[in-house]
């Protein structure tokens, strides 16, 4: 997730850029830049940190530009530092490119520049664009970015400037990233949200997946890429104040990133898996030292825990290697013993958690491999780890973590396939498979998001359930993390007491806590343990409690063991827990706003625990 502003007009544009992105700054605070063009070139300036040290860099260019583009970045592509901070130019000084999202083919495409003579001066996806506009160019820069679009795999929002054509921004946008206009007097100005220039005009155009637009500061044109008609957009006017567009047209930030997440997770898979061929780059250990391990620890706190706890199922199963998972604040105190063959994981999402990063240098200090999973670049397990894997869910504003605890779990699937591919525990043929079944996750959750009918229901039953005092949540093997996630959601932003259980252990003692009327929360998907799950189920509903069951679409099952079903897309059980939290989540939402709770800075909780 990054922010990217453009614009075009009669008025000098630097500090309306930089203005706009410090309105984007939520967005991505990593580093930041822009470019101004007029007659005499192209001006750039660039910085590592926030807007304010781009502010300072940029200090030093004329500010006479009535052209100019500017960009927040969250990294994915290549570390924090200022040579992989957008825009990117070409050598030759005529173009300029920015954008919002990933290039899945970048490595074809980079090494296609490459080849061609072009010298990269960064590690990112981005310039590889650069470089074929420099290429492809033709005297008419929205037909060559037309003529590349098809050739760009993933999903982004990007802009582009040429020298030869001095009065316009071309931009085009694949999938979910947005790209909005804003249209004002003898101006126009391209973002990826309105916050960027609400100050300046209220009146917004959208554009659509599959269109290249082409802004000037007399009017704006929309193009369809395939077949280059034109296409009318309404303008609308925005008159949400800025915090509220910010948050992108949703009531919270919370809510907004919990529809976040089909992007979160897209771009966490991205050219990690590509083609039917799984590439998972940073964890530090060669192939033979990874067919080494004997034993994987996964260390963490909260949300990231339970990430980890989803993923020991899969490492074992995947790679038939001997997983466990622990608390790191109780771990850091043990007296674990370690050799050179235990693999560590240590997973936070700020990358500044006190007692993970406690638990992973104690780890290193006795001999253990240590690989961090962070969706921080530079943060403190980062730089101290042996290796790192990124979550790439952008910023994340909510206390209560929602795109990042989906975006973890992925990356701990990835990394069992890749443990079971190094290791053989699964043939190339089994990682394809599961591959794509995973690449086609942000599709199905989004499917859950725009799923009125489940909408529909989880009101229900907020209606119905928010004033009770007690929940219980249940679930079996993969379904188990999931309902540890789902309770700590609820209890975050509710403040009802929760208690998460293996639905086994329930009659050791939980089962003393139900009553009539008590909610039991169970996920409940296809899997081996299915039948297992509906006997327990049974049990809690011979007490009188009311059971809302998670489960499979195409299930005929579990209606007989459950009041309630709320059901999610079918994808192979190893996969279903990223789908079956996304309404755990919504339904902890919904009943924390009939209680009319503020689910965004819940009481007691900050997003960074960075103290024991």
């Amino acid at each position: 997730m990054c922010g990217i502003i453009g614009y075009v007009g009669a008025r000098p544009c630097k500090e309306l850029v930089l203005t706009g992105l410090e309105h984007l700054e939520y967005r991505g605070y990593d580093s930041a830049g822009l470019v101004l063009a007029d007659a005499a070139g192209l001006e750039r300036a660039r910085a590592v940190g926030p807007v304010a040290a781009l502010r300072e860099a940029a200090a030093g260019l004329q500010g006479t530009a009535t052209v100019g583009m500017g960009h927040t970045r969250w990294a994915t592509h290549g570390g924090v530092e200022e040579r992989n901070a957008h825009p990117f130019l070409s050598e030759d000084g005529r173009f300029a490119v920015l954008m919002n999202g990933i290039f899945e083919n970048y490595v074809e495409l980079r090494a296609e520049v490459a080849e061609h003579g072009h010298e990269l001066s960064s590690d990112t996806d981005t310039e590889a664009l650069v470089h074929l506009l420099e290429e492809a160019y033709d005297g008419d820069l929205a037909q060559t970015v037309r003529r590349l679009y098809p050739r760009l795999e993933g999903h982004f929002a990007f802009l582009a400037i040429c020298l030869d054509e001095p009065d316009r921004i071309v931009g085009a946008r694949l999938a979910w990233p947005p790209l909005v206009v804003g249209r004002g007097e003898g101006e126009t100005f391209l973002a990826s949200f309105t916050p960027a220039f609400l100050e300046e005009t209220r009146s917004i155009q959208v554009v659509d997946e599959g269109e290249v637009v082409i802004a000037t500061a007399a009017g704006v044109e929309f193009r369809a890429v395939d077949d280059w008609s034109v296409r009318e957009h309404p303008v609308e006017q925005a008159d949400e104040s800025l915090e509220v567009a910010a948050k992108g047209g949703y009531e919270t930030f919370m809510l907004k990133e919990i529809h976040e997440q089909p992007t979160a997770v897209a771009d966490t898979i991205a050219e990690r898996f590509h083609h039917g061929e799984l590439h998972l780059d940073g964890i530090g250990l060669t192939d033979d030292e990874l067919r080494e391990i004997n034993r994987v620890l996964v260390v963490g706190c909260g949300t990231a825990l339970h990430a980890g706890l989803a993923g020991r199922y899969l490492i074992e199963e995947w790679a038939g290697v001997a997983t466990e998972a622990d608390v790191a604040s109780e771990w850091r105190y043990r007296n674990g013993v370690f050799d050179p063959r235990t693999l560590v994981l240590a997973i936070s999402q700020s990358g500044e958690t006190a007692d993970t990063l406690a638990a992973m240098q104690i780890a290193k200090e006795r001999g253990a491999r240590v690989v961090a999973i962070t969706n921080i670049m530079g943060s403190a397990i980062a730089r101290a780890a042996d290796g790192v894997l990124y979550t790439r869910a952008g910023l994340e504003i909510g206390v209560a973590a929602t795109k990042t605890f989906t975006s973890q779990v992925t990356l701990m699937t990835l990394l069992a396939l890749h443990l079971g591919a190094v290791r053989g525990t699964l043939s190339p043929d089994e990682v394809a498979s599961i591959g794509e079944e995973l690449s086609a996750l942000p599709e199905l959750i989004q499917r859950e998001l725009d799923d009125e009918a489940m909408d529909r229901q989880l009101d229900l039953l907020a209606d119905r359930f928010a004033h009770d005092r007690f929940f219980l949540y249940l679930g079996r093997h993969l379904g188990l993390p999931i309902c540890q996630e789902g309770a700590l959601k609820l209890k975050e932003i509710s403040y009802i007491p929760t208690d998460a259980y293996a639905a086994g252990e329930m009659k050791h003692g939980p089962i003393a806590l139900l009553g009539e009327d008590t909610p039991v929360v169970a996920v409940a998907t296809d899997s081996h343990v299915f039948e297992k799950m509906a006997s327990n189920l049974e049990e809690v509903r011979a007490r009188g409690a009311h059971v809302i069951a998670v489960a499979t679409e195409g299930n005929t099952q579990i209606e007989r063991h459950a009041e309630h079903v709320i059901r999610i897309p079918a994808t192979r059980p190893e996969l279903q827990p990223i789908l079956a939290v996304v309404p755990l989540q919504i339904l902890a939402y919904k009943i924390a706003g009939r209680l009319g709770l503020d689910v965004d800075r819940p009481r007691n909780l900050a997003k960074t625990v960075t103290v024991e």
